[in-house]
């Protein structure tokens, strides 16, 4: 598997105050709820990443930190890059989203019908198409922000306009401290892109308590022996299986004058569905075994998720 996470020299938030200087820009100290509100975003957007990444995305939240914009600019990878601004209402604040320029184009490339491929060598400018696409997946990711942030402050996020190319990093001073999340976005073992998503610190700190306190319980693991109890209550559960040879068709006027000794002709094929409940499982061919009738299994039917409920 491709590893998930970019080194990067940088300090986490939760490590701050440790670090002299950098402390400074800092007022939360642990922004633990803030920490939680991110990788809840992330699982909110895998459904909005995966038609353009393909199956089995992943979106996941790395470590946040806080960190003066200037330095976040230059710890970047040179090249192309789109910068998305959001507005933060109440206030004049501006969330930030960066996305690497590969990674758009791939994903355009990708919502074309292509094979994810990205140009090489890749544009200094996005074009129409893509410059389209991403503020698509920036409106995306704000109407996912209004209900992830609602526990904590209300900020409601919309798409604000640039007044330069997306392909322009925006003015801001580079001393301003942000906070700084990042989502990691892959389709299965396929090495990861990242996008980020910067507040800053001007914006949140009115909201200090609630993002710094401490997340209590989230999904409680049950117990082992309680866990096991179930698993075998639920294995030893009995459903009926049963497999349709024929169900042919007879007029109404037929089965009115059925009597005894009538014979109703059926065929079928060389498999049969057999069905669990309602649910059919599979095909299977049948013959005898130890002297009893019996089928024998030749295709599995794959079980949705959609079938269970």
């Amino acid at each position: 598997m491709a590893p998930e996470r970019r080194e990067r020299s940088r300090a986490g938030a939760e490590h701050a105050p440790a670090l002299g200087a950098a402390a400074n820009i800092n007022p939360f100290g642990d922004l633990h709820a803030l920490q939680h509100l991110t990788a809840r975003l992330a699982k909110s957007l895998k459904a909005s990443f995966e038609p353009l990444v393909g199956e089995g995305a992943r979106c996941w939240a790395e470590p946040l930190a806080v960190q003066r914009f200037g330095d976040y600019k230059n710890e970047r990878p040179a090249g192309l890059t789109a910068w998305l601004q959001l507005g933060m209402a109440p206030g004049r604040g501006r969330a930030l989203i960066a996305i690497e320029g590969k990674f758009a184009y791939e994903i355009l490339d990708r919502f074309f019908g292509g094979d994810g491929e990205a140009p090489h060598p890749l544009p200094t400018e996005f074009t129409g198409a893509a410059d389209t696409l991403l503020k698509r997946i920036a409106a995306s990711i704000a109407t996912q922000l209004d209900p992830a942030w609602e526990l904590l402050a209300n900020f409601r996020f919309s798409c604000a306009e640039n007044t330069a190319s997306i392909a322009v990093a925006p003015e801001i001073d580079a001393n301003e401290p942000m906070v700084f999340t990042r989502l990691g976005v892959a389709a299965g073992d396929a090495k990861p892109h990242w996008v980020d998503i910067l507040y800053p610190v001007a914006a949140l700190k009115p909201h200090t308590p609630n993002l710094t306190a401490k997340v209590i319980g989230g999904e409680p693991e049950p117990e082992p022996e309680w866990r096991n109890g179930l698993t075998r209550n639920a294995m030893a559960l009995r459903l009926p299986v049963r497999s349709v040879l024929a169900e042919p068709m007879v007029p109404v006027s037929m089965l009115m004058a059925l009597k005894l000794g009538d014979v109703i002709p059926i065929s079928f094929g060389p498999d049969v569905p057999v069905m669990v409940a309602r649910q059919k499982i599979g095909f299977g061919t049948v013959g005898t075994a130890n002297g009893q009738a019996a089928i024998k299994m030749t295709r599995f039917e794959p079980l949705l998720t959609e079938d269970a409920r």
